[in-house]
C-alpha cells in the first residue's frame, strides 16, 4: 500500500515537472531564436544554430533612422506617460485608502470594469474626439491618452500597496503638524516603495509594447515609436529580414530590462512596518 501511494506521488511529480518544462520551452525557444538569429547571417523562421557568427544584422539596424529615432521616440513617450500615470495614480490612491466614504467602493468597482475595456473598442471615439481637440499626430497628445489608458489599473495597484502602510505613521505626522500632503511625500511614499516600483514598471512595460495607441494617433513617421517602427521589418510579399528583426528586438527589449534591474531591488522590499507604530 505504501509503495502503491509512493509510485502515485512519483508519477504526479513527474506529471507536474513535465508540464513545468512545456511552459518554459514555450518561453525559451522564442528568445532563444531572437538571439540565435540576431548573429545568423542566414536566419529563417527555424531556431538552429548560425551559419557562422555575424554582427552584421546589428550593423544594419544601428543608424538614425532605423533604431535610435525611434527608441528615442518611445523613451519620451512611455516615460513622460508612466511619470504622468505613477503620480496621478498616488493621488488618486490616497484618498480611497486613507478616508472612508460610500463612494469609493462604487469608484473602484468602476475602475475595475474600466481595466477590462478593450482598447479597440474605444480607439474610433477616441480618435474622433483626437480630431476635434486637435490632438491628433501630437506627441504630447499620445502621451495623455497612454496615462489615462493605464490610470485605471495603476489606482488599483497603488491602492491596494497604500494601504499596507499604517495610518499611525500618518497621525503622529499630522500631531507635529504636517499637512496630508507633507506626510503623502515623506512618510507613505517612501515607505511603499516596492508598490510604486510594481505600478511604474508594469505601466512602462505596457506602454512599451503598445503597438495599436501610436500606430493610429500618430501620423508622422519621424514622431513613431520602436513598437511601430519595427513593422518596417516586414517586407511585401512574405519577405522578411528575420536577422535584422532578431537584432531590433534585442535592442528594442534593452530598456525594459535596464528599468527592471535598476529597480529590482526595490521589488525585493517588503512593508514589515508593524513594529513603527510601537513603543
Amino acid at each position: 500500500m505504501a509503495l502503491t501511494l509512493a509510485s502515485r506521488r512519483t508519477t504526479r511529480r513527474l506529471a507536474a515537472d513535465a508540464g513545468l518544462l512545456v511552459v518554459a520551452a514555450a518561453f525559451v525557444l522564442p528568445l532563444a531564436w531572437v538571439i540565435l538569429s540576431s548573429l545568423d547571417p542566414r536566419a529563417d523562421l527555424r531556431v538552429k544554430a548560425p551559419d557562422g557568427l555575424t554582427l552584421d544584422n546589428f550593423d544594419a539596424i544601428l543608424t538614425p533612422e532605423i533604431t535610435f529615432t525611434p527608441l528615442f521616440n518611445s523613451l519620451i513617450l512611455c516615460g513622460s506617460a508612466t511619470l504622468l500615470t505613477v503620480v496621478c495614480a498616488t493621488l488618486a490612491a490616497y484618498p480611497l485608502s486613507r478616508f472612508r466614504s460610500g463612494f469609493n467602493r462604487p469608484f473602484l468597482l468602476t475602475i475595475l470594469f474600466a481595466t477590462s475595456l478593450p482598447i479597440t473598442a474605444i480607439m474610433v471615439p477616441v480618435y474622433a474626439l483626437f480630431v476635434q481637440v486637435d490632438l491628433i499626430d501630437t506627441t504630447h497628445g499620445t502621451i495623455f491618452f497612454f496615462a489615462a489608458s493605464q490610470l485605471p489599473f495603476a489606482i488599483w495597484l497603488m491602492k491596494n500597496f497604500m494601504d499596507g502602510v499604517p495610518k499611525e505613521l500618518e497621525e503622529a505626522a499630522w500631531t507635529d503638524g504636517a499637512s496630508s500632503l507633507q506626510s503623502l511625500i515623506r512618510i507613505v511614499l517612501p515607505l511603499m516603495g516596492p508598490g510604486v516600483a510594481v505600478v511604474t514598471v508594469f505601466s512602462f512595460v505596457m506602454m512599451w509594447g503598445n503597438f495599436f495607441v501610436p500606430f493610429m494617433l500618430l501620423l508622422t513617421p519621424d514622431q513613431m515609436p520602436a513598437s511601430v517602427s519595427i513593422n518596417d521589418f516586414f517586407g511585401n510579399r512574405g519577405m522578411v529580414a528575420y536577422g535584422q528583426l532578431a537584432a531590433f528586438s534585442i535592442v528594442y527589449s534593452t530598456p525594459v530590462i535596464l528599468l527592471y534591474v535598476l529597480i529590482a531591488r526595490r521589488l525585493g522590499g517588503g512593508f514589515a512596518l508593524g513594529g513603527a507604530v510601537k513603543g
